[in-house]
Parts: structure tokens; sequence; C-alpha cells
């Protein structure tokens, strides 16, 4: 079997979300699990909104996603191959120009919808004599161009949907090429989709309409058989069954990082929402591999609570091994040779990355302690065990300040959490006792700043 080539086509006239995030995860790890390639294909044909911002801004969102695309092209860059087959399909007398205005075809919808007629394009562009096509250019319009469809059923076994099929003669001829020469979606995607050999489409359900066209595009350009296989998954939706916009920014990828969301937060909940596999914390991509299969996927729709990103994000960073943070860590400052003792002490209380900095600075850092009241923490001070302390230090210790102080539960602990972190929660202290050491504990209990 052929290793699968497939593409991501985002158009960068906005930020990504996590509704897209879905379509190139599964484009990714539908490659990767078959031994594959990635390909990312900016859709920037539209020149006037398209920025080259939002482009990089994907390509960034992409490599946090943990997608590092084998190939990028951009469609700005392949207008010749696009004139090409446009000039192919005239040629073949299926690309034919029209000249009614926007006003106009509504007016005739209108009317075809008032007769109990389907509201599909009539073909009257195709009875224009020269003459006609001679005074609307004299009038000075300009044609827009439509791909002439043949009547027939097209079919085709969908990756997710299973066995699907579209009557063409329910379709109007579509728009290809706009009144000032710009190439609507349709053609310059099936022109890529054939000259960078994608064998699978893999792509949101509102696409799903799109496909007979794009099947007949493909046999016209290449011949039978030419078109790939098509796969069109649910779409996420917010649990009141809102869609998700890119230019709302709604859920953005570039706002869920800033966020400080873990992106494999990200990858399981765009993936496994929708799906037979329920939504859980993952150590990393190759867990989403091992499961992942497009046949999982529900036909229902895929509602999620985007509240559930924080708390999966949580669930997500508990779960990681320091290895897997170490990097990240260090650009917080949080550097040394072994930070294996620090990040299982903190890991379990963190609810972003950002806020293991804060715990480095109890550890090795200077505070200034809390205390509550200075006889019993200057008693606590003098009862510290010896150096070096261990696991079993913390329970040894208060036991003697629980003896020789009366004190016991909150009254016991809180005032020595405040007076060692000058938090009122975090970490079991049983475990940050041994790495702040006897020294920084006895001055914070004596409230010194250290």
């Amino acid at each position: 079997m052929k290793a699968p080539i497939v593409r991501f086509a985002p158009s960068p006239t906005g930020r990504i979300h996590i509704g897209n995030a879905r379509t190139a995860l599964f484009n990714w790890l539908f490659a990767k699990r078959s031994g594959g390639r990635f390909v990312l294909r900016f859709d920037d044909t539209d020149q006037e909104r398209s920025r080259e911002e939002y482009a990089q801004s994907i390509a960034v969102d992409l490599n946090w996603l943990g997608i590092h695309p084998d190939l990028t092209v951009r469609q700005s860059q392949r207008f010749a191959l696009y004139d090409a087959a446009a000039q192919k399909l005239r040629d073949a007398g299926l690309l034919y120009p029209c000249y009614e205005t926007a006003d106009e075809l509504d007016r005739r919808r209108k009317r075809q919808i008032t007769r109990g007629q389907p509201p599909i394009y009539d073909r009257a562009a195709l009875s224009l004599t020269q003459a006609d096509h001679d005074q609307f250019k004299a009038q000075g319009r300009k044609p827009h161009w439509r791909f002439k469809l043949e009547s027939k059923t097209i079919e085709w076994v969908d990756l997710v949907r299973g066995p699907s099929h579209i009557e063409c003669a329910s379709l109007s001829d579509p728009v290809l090429i706009r009144e000032d020469g710009t190439y609507l979606y349709t053609l310059p995607s099936v022109v890529d989709d054939i000259d960078l050999g994608i064998t699978h489409v893999i792509r949101g359900e509102d696409h799903v309409t799109n496909t007979a066209v794009q099947i007949q595009l493909f046999e016209t350009l290449s011949g039978a058989g030419a078109a790939p296989q098509f796969g069109h998954h649910n779409l996420l939706a917010s649990s009141s069954g809102e869609g998700l916009s890119k230019r709302s920014g709604a859920l953005s990828i570039t706002g869920l990082r800033e966020a400080g969301i873990e992106s494999l937060a990200v990858a399981s909940l765009a993936v496994l929402t929708g799906s037979s596999d329920s939504v859980h914390a993952i150590a990393n991509l190759e867990a989403l591999l091992e499961t992942f299969d497009l046949a999982h996927v529900s036909r229902n729709s895929a509602k999620f609570d985007p509240a559930e990103l924080d708390s999966l994000s949580a669930r997500t960073l508990h779960a990681l091994e320091a290895e897997a943070v170490r990097a990240r860590l260090a650009q917080l400052g949080v550097t040394g040779e072994d930070i294996t003792p620090f990040w299982l002490a903190v890991r379990s209380n963190l609810t972003s990355l950002a806020d293991a900095k804060l715990w480095w600075t109890v550890i090795h850092g200077e505070i200034t302690p809390v205390i509550e009241d200075a006889d019993f923490a200057n008693a606590a001070a003098e009862l510290l065990p010896p150096e070096p302390l261990d696991q079993h230090s913390w329970s040894q210790w208060t036991a003697k300040v629980k003896e020789t102080t009366g004190r016991k539960g909150k009254a016991l602990f809180h005032p020595l959490r405040l007076a060692l972190t000058g938090q009122d929660q975090g970490p079991e202290l049983a475990v940050l006792l041994p790495l702040i050491g006897k020294l920084k504990a006895s001055a914070r209990l004596h409230g010194r700043v250290s």
C-alpha cells in the first residue's frame, strides 16, 4: 500500500482555533501512523485578506502542538498551475463565462423557489451569442467562470461516514473564477492535491457538499480514479452548540498557549472529543497514535466544554516526568543537574507550568516568611532535626513540636507552612522541607528573609 500523503490547508486570514487543530491533528496522526507525509498548504489566494503574520502564527501553533510538516507550500506562489488548469477546462468547453450580477442571481433564485423549482443555476450563460458577449463587455461587465458539471451521481466511501453519494443534477455549476480573475477555493485546491500527490483528504463535514464537484474536477484534469480518498469528520462545537470561528479568536491556539494550557491537553481534547475514546490526559502524541482511528470518530456532533481544558491541562501536567519539562522549566529559570526531586515535589500542585517558578523561589530563592506567633515559630526552629533532612524529617519534627507546644491539627501545621513558604497552601511540606534545608527553614522560622 502506498504511504499516505495528507495536507492541512488553512487560509492565513486569522488565527487557527482548536477546531482547526482537530483537522490538523487528524491528518498528522493518519499520516504518521502509516509512515506517510504531512503537507502544510497555505490557501492564500485571497491576497486581500491573507496576512503573513497569520501564516507565521499558524506555523508556530502547529509546532507547539507537535506537528512538524514534511513540506510547506503556498498557493500564492502557484498561480501558473491554476492558470494552466483553467485553460485546459476552457479548451474542453467545461469552463464557461457568465455575466449575471449577484443581485440578478439572487432574484433568479427567489423566482425559482416561488415556482417550486430547485434554486440552482439554470446555465443561461451557455445560450449567450457572441453578440451577447460583446454587449456585456461593452457595458463594462466582466465574467465569472463556472465549471460545467456532468449530471451524474458521484459516489465515494468516506473514511468517517462510510458509503456516500451526491446527485450532481441537484448542484449549481460552481464558480471557479471571480469577475476580477481571482480563484475561489475549489480549483486551486484540486490542482494542488493532484500536483502534490495527496492520497487522502481529511477535513470537516462542512466540506461534504464540495466533494462531488472536486471529484469531477479530479477526473477531468487527471482522469478516472484520480481523486484521493475523502474523510469528513464532525466539527467541534461548544457545549451550547455554537460553532468556532477563526476570525472571532474563540479558543485560538495562540490564546491557549499564552494562557499556559498544555499542548497535549489541547491535542487530547481536539482529537478525542466526539469519538468512541474518552478524553483523557496523555503523556505524548504517540499515545494518540496508538489508538487513533477515523472509524472511531462519531457521526454525531462533537460538543465539548471549554472549561474542561483547564482541568485536563492540569492533569496532563501532573502526569509529566521531569525530563519532559526540563527545557521549558529552564526557560523559567528553573535549572539544575537534577530537577527530578523538585518536580516530583511540586507538579501535583501546579495549575500551569509557570506556577513552578514560585516554588523554585520558595526552595532556592528568598521569601518573606509570614509569622503568626513568634514564640511558637522560635520554639519550632529550635526543634528542627539535624541535617541531612529526608522524607521522615517532617513527621519527626512536627511530632516534637506538637509535644512541646501542645498544638495540633491546623493550629500546628498552618503556621509552619506560612513561615516556611509564605503561602497558605501548596505541596506537601514533608517533601518540601528536605529541599528547603535546615538553614533556610531556621532563618524563616525566626522571621528572616531567606
